[in-house]
């Protein structure tokens, strides 16, 4: 039950210096959401670093050891913890509303995105969070997490149950839908995980040759530009870089479809402003929270992750408006109630005292 006068809040989140993302911009939004329901509301923001994995835990530690149970003299009413390490933080009001955990440690393990080693020191360190995990989400009073994804992995991982909880794209009040321009637009951040590589590799394949736009900017935006180039690209790819938020609610009114296929992505702010700007989705069958909202042939192209499937859905577009129209607009019905009114009543919702 919320409570009558205005609570006392502080958002946890994991800071990477220098680096922002979509996990950055749900801290903002819900900051901003709760003061605008007339509470007060801070972000604390603690550095981390995930290499060496050896130093890890001491992120870890450096959450658990804050007391945050009072500030300036008053106490503080509730915790909302997001992303590893946040969530360790000690209070007794705690909510989760769980981003991710640290993934190179859990569905990570074992592949090329993830920095762990098969060494004893690494798997010390795996075991370490694994611990560290157990007891920090088992504090919380209630768990939420930002996809049915996020909340599998918790459960598979930790045994611990959660209730999918949609955060809305930043700028879900001005996107709208334009004519169904000739470019495929991609919008995120440019890392290997988000496989833009595969789109390059199948615009290269594509017999009706439209433009790739890809806005962002990453630490794999040099291999793209140079793969970009050896596949003959050539002037059908426009790398923008960061785009300001006016920039991109214009790429999105414009595009003839969005292309979003990251591995097993926790949730995925492009799909639901593609669905906002009635755009459909073109993706893969293993893109994890993408597929929560994209269904093939009714708001989207959903196709395996390989350059001649992607080639084939990116053609059908390319090569009909009235088909992405038609799917773009069914997509935008699936977005409409994911509100920050839905957020605050879930996480508000269990506060005591």
């Amino acid at each position: 039950m919320i409570r009558a006068h205005p609570l006392r809040i502080l958002i946890c989140a994991a800071q990477v210096p220098f680096v922002r993302g979509g996990a950055e911009y749900l801290v903002e939004g819900l900051r901003d959401a709760l003061r605008e329901r007339g509470h007060s509301v801070d972000v604390i923001a603690l550095p981390y670093q995930w290499h060496p994995v050896e130093r890890i835990p001491e992120s870890a530690l450096a959450w658990r050891l804050l007391d945050i149970s009072h500030a300036n003299g008053q106490p503080v009413d509730l915790v909302i913890g997001t992303k590893f390490p946040s969530y360790l933080v000690r209070h007794p009001n705690k909510v989760l509303w769980l981003v991710h955990q640290h993934r190179q440690a859990y569905d990570w393990y074992g592949t090329p995105l993830s920095d762990f080693a098969n060494t004893p020191a690494h798997r010390q360190v795996r075991d370490a969070i694994f611990r560290m995990d157990r007891r920090g989400l088992g504090e919380c009073r209630a768990r939420y997490s930002i996809s049915r994804n996020v909340s599998a992995r918790l459960q598979r991982f930790n045994g611990l149950d959660s209730t999918p909880l949609y955060p809305p794209s930043r700028y879900a009040a001005q996107l709208y839908a334009g004519p169904y321009g000739d470019y495929i637009l991609s919008a995120s951040r440019l890392d290997r995980a988000k496989r833009l590589d595969l789109l390059l590799a199948a615009a290269a394949r594509m017999t009706t040759p439209a433009p790739l736009v890809i806005a962002g900017s990453g630490p794999d935006r040099a291999r793209l530009e140079r793969l970009a180039a050896e596949l003959g690209l050539g002037t059908r790819v426009r790398f923008l870089g960061f785009v300001s938020d006016a920039e991109l609610v214009e790429l999105y009114a414009g595009a003839r479809a969005v292309y979003y296929a990251p591995i097993d992505e926790d949730y995925g702010f492009a799909t639901v402003e593609a669905f906002g700007a009635a755009r459909p989705v073109v993706t893969t069958d293993d893109a994890g929270g993408v597929l929560e909202f994209v269904t093939h042939g009714l708001n989207g192209l959903i196709g395996p992750p390989e350059p001649a499937a992607i080639a084939q859905a990116l053609d059908c577009l390319a090569a009909d408006a009235a088909l992405a129209a038609r799917l773009g607009q069914s997509g935008r019905p699936l977005v409409a109630g994911i509100t920050w009114e839905r957020v605050v009543g879930a996480l508000l919702g269990g506060v005591t005292g």
